[in-house]
């Protein structure tokens, strides 16, 4: 008698290698490292590349508006006086045309030469040339400069007389007026 050994729902089978619990991890073949890095490498060269044109347009970029600004600036200096030049000319005209008139009346050449002058003050108030005449005001050295100091009945360091007027453009002195100045009277005189 034989006995045959006939697993029974009390007892577990044994375990197939089918379903074993412990999975095994098959290790895979080793990949050559280069051309993953050949290609890593081949991609930053790229973009390094395409960054160093980028930068080489901007600085082309940036030295050109430089140029530009430097050839406005230039021009501006340049031609600024352009508007006021051409607001000479008739002044110009005036004159020659009153040199060429040669056998005219005084009184012709006085009214000429009037209106002569009325074209260079037009033109003068355009570009803000301001005329400074100090008589009777307080000397200030900043607009003023004083050719003699002088004996007189006005207060101290007022104008007494004008030399020569002066002339501002907007807040900036041209040509100071040259003046004469009352000097203070000396005490027991």
């Amino acid at each position: 008698m034989t006995t045959h050994s006939d697993p029974t729902p009390d007892t577990p089978a044994p375990p197939m290698a089918t379903e074993s619990p412990v999975e095994t991890i098959s290790e895979p073949a080793q990949a050559d490292p280069a051309p993953d890095l050949a290609a890593l490498l081949k991609k930053a060269e790229d973009e390094a590349a395409e960054l160093r044109s980028s930068w080489l347009r901007a600085r082309a970029d940036v030295e050109n508006v430089r140029k530009q600004a430097q050839n406005d600036v230039a021009k501006a200096h340049k031609y600024a006086i352009e508007r006021f030049a051409e607001d000479l000319l008739p002044v110009k005209d005036a004159l020659e045309s009153t040199l060429a008139a040669g056998a005219a009346a005084p009184e012709a050449l006085r009214a000429g030469v009037e209106l002569t002058l009325k074209q260079l003050v037009a033109a003068f108030d355009k570009a803000q040339v301001a005329e400074v005449d100090p008589a009777g005001q307080k000397f200030d050295p900043h607009v003023h400069q004083a050719m003699q100091v002088v004996d007189s009945d006005l207060p101290p360091n007022t104008v007494v007389t004008v030399f020569q007027k002066g002339y501002r453009l907007q807040d900036r002195v041209l040509r100071p007026a040259l003046v004469s100045v009352a000097k203070a009277r000396e005490a027991g005189g």
